[in-house]
């Protein structure tokens, strides 16, 4: 029986019949854009303006086509306009806060999703926008309300939360499950599936890899190695999906030269790219963005693969019918907590995290040129500024309060974020002067300042990741309270799997005494690091090799059972 048309084939077939629909032309646009396909989004709106010059709803999705298109200032322009025609409109208010995030306007973006939240106050999707932003601009005005109201959505089955937004909130791993799977449900209803496919017989496994982050980022530092060491597996052939351009820089050509290919499939319609995938006969696909933000999860519903695994990126589980497996550790998700999943759990024998061990850690500049003190401990978390909420920094200080002449280095957020920790400080007791912010800086620069810092002091409920397996590699030892969920336990599988569980501590309490502790005395803060220096040579943490052919074992596993039978077979 052939498919019904979808949306989107219906109002193709409407501007057809009738090409001077305005409203039809608007919706036209609507559905392309978020099939993304940004051409023909453009187009649908281009020609509703054409039907009515100046129309707010044509402005706006001509603006989300921009945005789509990365022309960030023509956009906002564009937005900007559409609000203005149309001021009472919450969605308008919304679209122009994501565009002003990436024109790179934080503090503007933030009145938007303001502005938006206001106009519809019972809306979860606004709040939780709002909600999110606030949390990077270190703004906790409202803070809990906005909390709540986000978390008792999901509790009523709201699909309108981002999951990947939910995991900064303090809930419970059933609660993020909730999310994510009432998400995904609304995925499921609307896309359609591609012909079930199923592992070759023979041959080397064709292993994909879908994300936004193969260059310069987190997802890149944190595979880069790992890659060039499965090309020493010969039942391997890794195949590479980039959703982001090529940047130019050396993670990308390391990428590129590790793959066996590398395909780009930026800014392509996710049927495209679901075509694409199945088209190089991708055996096992691992999505590597899951729910976060420039992630393709429509991909992945339409089943390009007939084993598919959440990996890396999103830190909690997709609840999503089209994923089949997470990949974890015994640390990171243990047993206990497999009910919070909807994937069936695969385990390494090691942390579930791989690195970059070819990093080098080059001398920094002086403390004086960091702006540090030329005396005095220097505490870190580079953490992103949505993982320092009230919580964490309140632990932060007192940790200050309790060892004389420290100082905290962080990571320098957007807009006034910096200004608003320092007046928390201020308000805490803490001279805003012990507060040190380092700009964003490339990741060599960035990762040999490691080596002015005693401590990585972590944060709650959302860890360190890619920045705990930073400091660990520049030897800066890493302190954390591991929580319930995969998001606040990686931190605590990196210590765990170098043997050093004494920097897993129980609780707040637990986490400011041993930071106070350490930070007053100079001879436990040099045996710590000696015994991280030697863990990180003994205990397989960073032995990417080793990594490779455990990954390795454990696919050709899976592979085995639906019948593949290596490259010897036929």
């Amino acid at each position: 029986m052939p498919h019904p048309p979808s949306e989107r084939e219906q109002l193709r077939a409407a501007v057809t019949r009738q090409p001077a629909d305005f409203i039809a032309w608007v919706m036209l646009a609507d559905a392309e854009l978020g099939e993304g396909d940004i051409g023909a989004g453009e187009a649908a709106a281009q020609r509703a303006l054409q039907l009515r010059a100046d129309h707010p709803e044509a402005l706006a999705r001509l603006g989300r086509a921009r945005w789509m298109q990365g022309r960030h200032d023509e956009a906002a322009a564009l937005l900007q306009r559409a609000c203005q025609l149309a001021p009472q409109h919450p969605g308008m208010a919304l679209w122009l806060g994501h565009v002003l995030e990436d024109a790179n306007q934080p503090e503007a973006a933030a009145d938007a999703y303001r502005r938006a939240h206001q106009l519809a106050p019972d809306e979860a999707y606004m709040a939780a926008q709002r909600l999110n932003w606030q949390r990077r601009l270190c703004d906790w005005r409202e803070l809990d309300g906005l909390s709540r109201q986000v978390r008792n959505a999901v509790a009523q089955g709201n699909p309108a939360v981002e999951p990947f937004a939910f995991l900064s909130e303090d809930a419970s791993p059933a609660e993020q499950h909730a999310c994510a799977r009432q998400r995904a449900q609304v995925l499921a209803q609307t896309l359609p599936r591609l012909p079930v496919a199923h592992v070759r017989g023979h041959g080397p496994l064709r292993i994909g890899f879908l994300s936004n982050g193969f260059g310069a980022h987190p997802t890149g530092l944190l595979t880069v190695a790992l890659f060039e060491q499965l090309r020493a597996q010969p039942q391997l052939q890794v195949h590479l999906f980039a959703l982001n351009a090529d940047d130019g820089s050396g993670i990308r050509q390391r990428l590129q030269a590790a793959a066996h290919t590398l395909h780009d499939v930026c800014a392509q319609p996710h049927v495209a790219i679901a075509r694409r995938i199945r088209d190089a006969g991708i055996d096992v696909l691992f999505d590597l963005r899951g729910w976060g933000g420039g992630g393709t999860p429509e991909v992945l519903a339409m089943r390009p693969a007939p084993m598919q695994i959440n990996w890396l990126a999103y830190p909690g589980t997709s609840g999503a019918p089209w994923m089949d497996y997470v990949l974890a550790d015994d640390f990171v998700l243990p047993p206990q907590r497999e009910p919070a999943f909807s994937e069936k759990v695969l385990r390494l024998p090691r942390a579930f995290q791989p690195s970059d061990n070819t990093r080098v850690v080059a001398e920094p500049p002086s403390r004086h040129e960091c702006g540090l003190p030329e005396q005095g401990v220097v505490f870190c978390c580079f953490n992103n500024s949505y993982k320092l909420n009230p919580r964490s920094v309140g632990r932060l200080l007192d940790v200050l309060k309790g060892v004389p002449g420290s100082v905290l280095w962080l990571l320098s957020g957007p807009g006034k974020a910096d200004d608003r920790l320092r007046e928390v400080a201020q308000q805490n007791g803490v001279e805003a002067s012990r507060l040190v912010f380092m700009r964003k800086l490339p990741h060599p620069q960035y990762l040999a300042r490691y080596r002015h810092a005693d401590l990585f002091l972590d944060t709650h409920p959302y860890n360190a990741h890619t920045t705990a397996s930073d400091a660990l590699w520049a030897g800066c030892p890493v302190l954390t309270a591991p929580g319930e969920t995969f998001a606040a336990r990686v931190a605590g599988s990196l210590n765990h799997y170098l043997g050093l569980d004494d920097m897993n501590v129980a609780d707040d309490r637990a986490f400011v005494d041993a930071a106070i502790a350490l930070g007053n005395d100079p001879s436990a803060r040099l045996a710590l690091r000696q015994r991280l220096a030697e863990a990180r040579d003994r205990s397989g943490l960073f032995d990417m090799a080793g990594y490779a052919a455990d990954f390795s074992a454990l696919l050709q596993q899976l592979a085995r059972a639906r019948g593949w039978q290596g490259i010897d077979a036929g």
